[in-house]
């Protein structure tokens, strides 16, 4: 029977560029699990957007002296070509500044406010006097009371991870202009997370073995050393405004909201199909499954702050059965961080590979291969040049690439371009022992996919792969078809199906490459469905998202049904050989040589 599978993956800040270790960490690794699951025959819904409302937005357009409109539009724009170009297939990939999702923010602001989960507090905030207005969080910097890191947020430290309060740092400072602010009363709205605590712990307590051990250490250890109430309003003029009078001034805060998105991405999908109703599927159904795809630096929002907001929207938001409640995160695969060339990645210093860069230069299955086989699943990993030429021509062009060419390339020469029928021998045992080790393959690595053990998977299919080439060298049809061309076609055919089920096995992670190798075994029609760019019209003006339709799909997580005489088609080679001083050169790129 088929599952609901609801895919969300984290919300860039539209100020900037993607770069490689957001694909790694957070984007990348929900497009292969809902690509897999598409071919599962699963009922798939991945979403997520352009957070329009950071205060990295406003930093950037404050710093090029325009309005924060204008930096959202241009990146969320930008992202749309990048995840067009590497393959993520968004059912809808929207952004927090559309009418749908201020209002369903409001709503659950709401509801949140109406069950007894939000208070009121003064507080006093750092308010700059050179530049008369209150500051919010990152725009102040200073030093960790935790760790000591010189350079933290106001929100959060970036060195020790700990969420801050920006009156805890020590010699704050405005990141404007360097200027000390002074503390000033101010009222705000706060989600009461002291009294959910005992929820949020019941919740992580409950079973979650298949968790990945650093999310739920970390998030039970975040519950047990005590939850604060923390504020979900901000003095900014840009933003959600709060569906209260009196509150003109106040904007819902960007961490509060944009988790939100989530939610209402599902909504605003369901709309645009015509069936407003559907989106109660992954978000009602207590059988519905749903993955949240993040760095570790998300963790605590969407594991402990996340879930809070959730449990005080309480009941039957939108539905009309009461029994009802929103459905909490069935796990939170998160990812540590990748590195670069032996370093931390740190954008202020330019020392990033921006992804719309990297595209230019290197076909998407050769960056998608390698940002898998290293993904941080468990721990930081590094990238550098030398090892993505070394395991793109070993691996893609040597073990794989090469197996696919030298075997279509025979076949469609000595076999009239059809693929040649069993001889009259049948299949030996080697030939049965090769089909039958591919074959169990659809379990093996359907099961670490479903684990979210994408590395691992990815590293069975190529074993698999290197293992074919292992039966095609000691079979040798091309001495054999000198000989007993019979035999020689019966081993063309054991391993043009083998490639074929390959194909499928690699297809979540290589779907570029592996649609073309389904052309070229005679085959028509798409694995996946197709990827496309809508504008949708509101009341005030029109936006852009990324969307997906499935339907004319026609890849199956099954074995291969590849019959002797269907007519293939001339292949090309599907990946390109690295020159490995590639590698200097693109190092003396980085340091702006």
């Amino acid at each position: 029977m088929a599952e609901n599978i609801l895919v969300c993956t984290a919300w860039p800040y539209a100020n900037g560029n993607l770069h490689i270790g957001h694909l790694a960490g957070a984007y990348l690794p929900p497009d292969i699990f809902a690509r897999f699951h598409r071919l599962k025959g699963n009922n798939v819904l991945m979403v997520s957007g352009s957070d329009s409302h950071g205060t990295p937005i406003t930093l950037r357009a404050d710093a090029e002296g325009v309005s924060p409109l204008e930096i959202f539009e241009r990146f969320h724009g930008q992202f749309l070509e990048t995840y067009q170009q590497i393959g993520i297939t968004y059912d809808l990939f929207t952004h927090t500044d559309t009418e749908n999702h201020y209002q369903v923010s409001q709503d659950i602001f709401s509801a949140c406010l109406e069950n007894g989960f939000l208070y009121k507090h003064t507080e006093e905030q750092f308010y700059s006097e050179t530049e008369q207005r209150f500051l919010p969080d990152r725009y102040i910097e200073g030093t960790c009371p935790v760790c000591g890191y010189e350079s933290a947020r106001g929100d959060q430290c970036d060195n020790c991870k700990s969420l801050l309060n920006p009156t805890e740092l020590i010699n704050p400072r405005s990141k404007n202009d360097g200027s000390v602010p002074v503390l000033r009363a101010t009222e705000h709205f706060y989600l009461d997370l002291g009294k959910l605590s005992d929820d949020i712990l019941a919740y992580l307590s409950q079973d979650k073995d298949y968790w990945r051990s650093n999310v739920i250490n970390f998030s039970l250890q975040y519950v047990k050393d005590g939850l604060r109430g923390r504020a979900i309003t901000r003095d900014i003029g840009w933003g959600i405004p709060l569906p209260l009078e009196g509150y003109d001034s106040k904007r819902l805060y960007v961490w509060f909201e944009a988790v939100i998105g989530y939610f209402s991405a599902s909504i605003e999908w369901a709309a645009n199909h015509g069936e407003p109703e559907k989106w109660k599927e992954w978000w009602y159904r207590p059988e519905a499954k749903t993955y949240y795809f993040i760095g570790k630096d998300n963790i605590p929002f969407h594991a402990v702050i996340w879930p809070a907001e959730l449990i005080a929207t309480g009941r039957h938001l939108y539905e009309d059965d009461t029994s009802k409640f929103l459905n909490l995160p069935y796990d939170v695969p998160a990812n540590e961080y990748l590195n670069m060339e032996g370093e931390k990645l740190s954008t202020s210093r330019n020392w990033a590979i921006w992804a719309p860069d990297l595209l230019e230069r290197y076909d998407p299955d050769a960056v998608r291969f390698y940002l898998t086989a290293i993904a941080p699943e468990t721990r930081d990993t590094d990238f550098t040049f030398d090892d993505f030429i070394r395991r793109n021509n070993d691996e893609l062009v040597a073990a794989w690439g090469n197996l696919v060419n030298r075997v279509l390339g025979f076949a469609y020469k000595r076999f009239d371009g059809q693929v040649p029928p069993i001889g009259p021998d049948g299949l030996d045992d080697l030939d049965r022992q090769m089909l039958s080790e591919v074959e169990a393959g659809f379990d093996t690595i359907g099961d670490l996919l479903a684990a979210v053990k994408l590395r691992a998977a990815l590293d069975e299919a190529m074993r698999l792969a290197r293992s074919t080439n292992g039966y095609l060298n000691e079979k040798a049809p091309w001495k054999a078809i000198k000989d007993d061309p019979a035999r020689a076609g019966t081993s063309i055919y054991v391993t043009l199906r083998v490639i074929d089920n390959l194909k499928i096995l690699f297809s979540p992670f290589l779907p570029h490459t592996s649609q073309r190798l389904h052309a070229y075994l005679g085959y028509e029609g798409q694995l996946f469905g197709r990827q496309y760019v809508e504008d949708f019209v509101e009341t005030n003006r029109r936006h852009s998202a990324l969307c997906y339709d499935n339907s004319q799909a026609i890849g199956r997580w099954q074995p291969s049904d590849l019959q002797p005489g269907q007519a293939l088609r001339q292949p090309e080679p599907l990946f390109k050989k690295l020159e490995p001083e590639l590698a200097e050169q693109e190092v003396a790129r980085l340091l702006g040589k």
